[in-house]
């Protein structure tokens, strides 16, 4: 009689230890994949929103009004407009204050502007981090269930007289499709970690820049 060899019969007559491994490594890949096509919205989004707000910024000859746009209590500001609301904000606030120096104007806008700076980079490296655990973890999971298993095989080998590939091979089989969903889960993390790592790193270039050219320009505000 031939043994059954699909993945369905194979999955539902592997060991116990072998299932959980296979479901432990199915739930990762779904949630590797769910915080791929979040993270992959979020960036896209926060590329836009910078585009967007360069363009502004940089058409207008007065900056108040577009503080006063950004830092209004019904609108949710993000991204590059985070960091213009925080370091205006500060630059304002110290200047009403009166008696402080040019340089001192400048380290307080610059101290608030990278506080806000470190929230933008946590939020957009969120969950980064899960996905490298499970880029780099997955295959060697998926390596215990198939060592489980065949070792599963080899010792049912030991009870019979006469030993066949027949008799294995089903062991076998299953063991090796926890490697493959290993290999299934890992890979896309991969992937996803490298872009989304590259994508976050060019775009608080991005921040950093528009930083210093904003700072110049309070700078100048300054002097006057």
């Amino acid at each position: 009689m031939t043994p059954d060899m699909s993945f369905v019969h194979l999955i539902l007559n592997a060991s116990i230890p072998v299932q959980a491994v296979m479901l432990m490594l199915v739930l990762a890949s779904v949630i590797s994949w769910t915080m791929i096509f979040k993270k992959r919205q979020l960036l896209t989004q926060a590329r836009r929103a910078a585009n967007a707000f360069e363009t502004e910024f940089w058409s207008l000859e007065e900056l108040t009004p577009l503080y006063q746009r950004v830092s209004a209590e019904d609108y949710e500001a993000e991204g590059m407009e985070l960091l213009f609301e925080a370091g205006f904000r500060e630059f304002v606030r110290l200047q009403k204050q009166g008696g402080m120096s040019a340089d001192a104007l400048m380290e307080g806008s610059m101290r608030a502007m990278r506080v806000a700076l470190n929230r933008e980079v946590e939020a957009l490296e969120a969950h980064l981090s899960f996905l490298a655990t499970v880029g780099s973890t997955s295959p060697y999971i998926g390596l215990f269930g198939t060592v489980w298993g065949i070792m599963n095989s080899f010792r049912a080998l030991g009870n019979v007289q006469q030993a066949s590939i027949a008799m294995v091979a089903p062991g076998i089989a299953e063991a090796l499709i926890a490697t493959a969903m290993g290999l299934f889960a890992a890979i896309p993390a991969v992937i996803a970690y490298n872009r989304f790592a590259n994508d976050v790193e060019r775009l608080v270039n991005r921040y950093d820049t528009f930083m210093e050219e904003f700072a110049a320009i309070l700078h100048r505000q300054a002097h006057r």
